[in-house]
């Protein structure tokens, strides 16, 4: 189907109101606009680039962590879950208590990623795993009475207090299995000449189109993309997250999916997620080259530790995967006995490497501000 032809779906009566019904998409895709080809040949160099940091950068799953930390929070953040970067990866307990439910969301939403990555390696991307996440997310969290890991099966609605005044009605739930299985058939059918960024542009649209969970679509469904490339071999690490795009320009993001729906243009939909790709992975790649130059950095600093040197950079190493430490847990993993550790701990103070931020005299817990200072650029 030529994109400039698609017509998006219909609007059909319900009880008291109009859902959206959306038009099937397991078919071929084909375009005659000459920016979409020039943006598909920069998104496809850009993620090539920022694939070749998977391979050059020692320890990489390292470093993924904290992308995924920072995807979870930010994805979070558009959904009105208010966590600071700096407060992820603490732990409850330093959390106020006022703020715990969003801190829970976004820990669910890291543990759900994980799941996917490790899923992944045995596992193809379908409805199953997506609902296997949904499950991870939802638990014990806002939206744990909202059916997790169960496509809905009743109404939903996005924006407004109801049915009456909402700014999009998705479709009936008695569509959405019907639904699905073609968006899981457009996933992986490999008849169709479709390159994957169109289909993952596609297949983002439509996910957010069907709604098919009670809550929590947003986020799963940005989280799809990061899957869909590490799915099929664009990534060989899930180190690209759109979401940091989508709420810097979220109006503009919502505005190009309603656009699909209003005015069937799915062609700007298009342009505006390769632009997507294009800025975050550039923006990935300065990620990884400044952690390069730290990790560099620190290197140098921790060979003038002298006998300490050693549990010194084992210890940096556990801060890559998680900026924040304890002295006890210093102690635990490097088998130190309480005043080793803080010894240690104390001459990463002395070299601006740590920063205590809780104030308590007991208990202390320890940042490593430079680098968690790279993921809030």
């Amino acid at each position: 189907m030529n994109m400039k032809d698609f017509e998006a779906g219909k609007y059909l009566k319900q009880y008291q109101y109009k859902s959206f019904s959306p038009a099937y998409i397991n078919h071929t895709w084909v375009w005659h606009d000459p920016k979409v080809n020039v943006l598909l040949e920069k998104a496809i160099q850009a993620l090539g680039e920022l694939n070749a940091f998977s391979f050059i950068v020692p320890d990489i799953d390292l470093f993924i962590r904290m992308h995924i930390i920072k995807e979870a929070q930010t994805s979070s953040r558009i959904e009105g879950t208010m966590t600071e970067m700096d407060e992820v990866v603490m732990d409850q307990n330093d959390i106020a208590p006022e703020k715990r439910n969003d801190w829970q969301e976004v820990q669910n939403y890291i543990k759900a990623m994980n799941h996917g990555v490790e899923r992944l390696r045995e596992f193809p991307l379908s409805s199953r795993l997506l609902c296997e996440m949904h499950a991870i997310l939802m638990d014990g969290a806002r939206g744990e009475h909202k059916s997790p890991g169960e496509f809905r099966r009743s109404q939903n609605w996005i924006g407004g207090s109801g049915l009456n005044d909402a700014m999009y009605i998705p479709p009936s739930h008695v569509e959405v299995s019907n639904l699905m299985n073609d968006f899981e058939n457009f996933l992986h059918n490999e008849d169709i000449d479709v390159p994957h960024l169109i289909k993952a542009a596609i297949a983002h649209y439509q996910f957010e189109t069907i709604h098919p969970f009670c809550d929590g679509n947003g986020r799963i469904g940005r989280l799809l993309i990061t899957f869909y490339f590490v799915g099929n071999g664009l990534l060989a690490k899930p180190s690209l997250y759109l979401s940091d795009f989508f709420e810097k320009n979220r109006n503009s993001y919502y505005d190009a999916l309603s656009r699909v729906r209003e005015s069937n243009d799915v062609l700007h939909w298009v342009k505006f997620f390769l632009n997507a790709v294009v800025t975050t992975a550039n923006k990935g790649k300065d990620t990884f080259q400044r952690i390069i130059q730290l990790k560099q950095e620190m290197d140098r600093l921790i060979a003038q530790f002298g006998r300490r040197a050693e549990n010194a950079r084992k210890l940096i190493y556990r801060l890559y995967s998680g900026p924040v430490i304890s002295i006890s847990e210093a102690g635990e993993f490097l088998d130190l006995s309480p005043k080793a550790a803080g010894d240690l701990i104390k001459q990463m103070e002395d070299h601006n490497i740590l920063r205590e931020f809780t104030g308590y005299k007991r208990n202390r817990h320890y940042i490593f501000d430079r680098y968690l200072e790279i993921f809030h650029a």
